[in-house]
């Protein structure tokens, strides 16, 4: 009997060692992430000469790197190119560190990503349009970082996105008009950036937003009268940008400083509030 509980735990342990074990090759790339983010100086640091399995913030499903978060950690530095060889991650969350450099093409082969948090870092450069390949992906946020240029014109082929997050940047241009194919879309977060021209009428294709962010840009024209219809929008910001024309009741009231805009002079001004029969703007919960 004794050597069958042996036998038993022998089996046992091996099968933890292995569901413990990852590749060598997403095992190194996870120690190159460690020593190029200062990982010495990390708040809670990785003990290198034990199993990956024991490594904080690292998750490991049959043999597979398929989480990694690292939020406020004291990450410095860059990302190293070994990083992108994670090819079965789903979520990334790496916010409020101090990392720096920009999103590298080499995005496009982490094709399991379905959330990507590197917000309150200092990254900066455009956007490649490589993160377009990330299909699955649903959450991206990159808000209160360095990051300019415009949004990659290919960024409606993130079909399932749910959170778009990229206030607080230096991103200019206009809306692609791909953008408004994402018909997943709960919250689009663009306020304090440097971005220009007019609403499409297709933001009607946004029947599942819910919070929508662009103050404190550059965007002119009208304001579409469909943002009506989006019966899920809960809350909204518009102001502090260049919108004319007329607005209905509901929208300035939805709009946290009652659609506040500037005029030609740098002037602020409020939008007239138009007479039309208004659509009731139904919240849901």
């Amino acid at each position: 009997m004794k050597s069958y509980i042996t036998l038993f735990l022998a089996l046992v342990f091996s099968l933890n060692i292995f569901a413990d074990t990852v590749s060598d090759k997403e095992k190194d790339a996870l120690i190159k992430l460690y020593h190029a983010t200062n990982g010495s100086q990390w708040k809670i640091k990785w003990d290198l000469s034990l199993s990956v399995a024991t490594w904080y913030g690292v998750t490991a499903e049959n043999g597979k790197v398929v989480g990694l978060n690292l939020a406020n950690n004291n990450l410095q530095g860059e990302l190293p190119g070994e990083f992108y060889d994670l090819v079965n991650l789903i979520a990334v969350d790496l916010h409020e560190n101090g990392l720096k450099g920009q999103l590298p093409v080499a995005i496009q082969n982490l094709k399991e990503l379905e959330v990507l948090d590197v917000s309150l870092n200092e990254l900066s450069g455009t956007l490649p349009a490589s993160i377009c390949e990330l299909k699955k992906l649903k959450n991206l946020e990159l808000f209160a970082n360095k990051i300019s240029g415009e949004l990659p014109i290919e960024i409606g082929k993130l079909k399932q996105l749910e959170i778009l997050s990229l206030f607080n940047n230096e991103l200019e241009g206009q809306l692609p008009g791909s953008l408004y194919k994402i018909q997943t879309l709960k919250v689009l977060l663009l306020n304090n950036n440097k971005m220009s021209g007019n609403l499409s009428n297709e933001i009607l294709n946004f029947s599942a937003l819910e919070n929508l962010s662009l103050f404190d840009n550059s965007f002119g024209g009208e304001i579409p009268k469909g943002l009506e219809k989006l019966h899920n929008l809960s809350e909204m910001n518009l102001s502090y940008n260049k919108f004319e024309g007329t607005v209905s009741k509901n929208l300035v009231l939805l709009d946290a400083l009652n659609m506040t805009m500037f005029d030609e002079n740098g002037d602020p001004v409020l939008l007239e509030i138009n007479n039309e029969k208004e659509t009731t703007i139904v919240t849901q919960n």
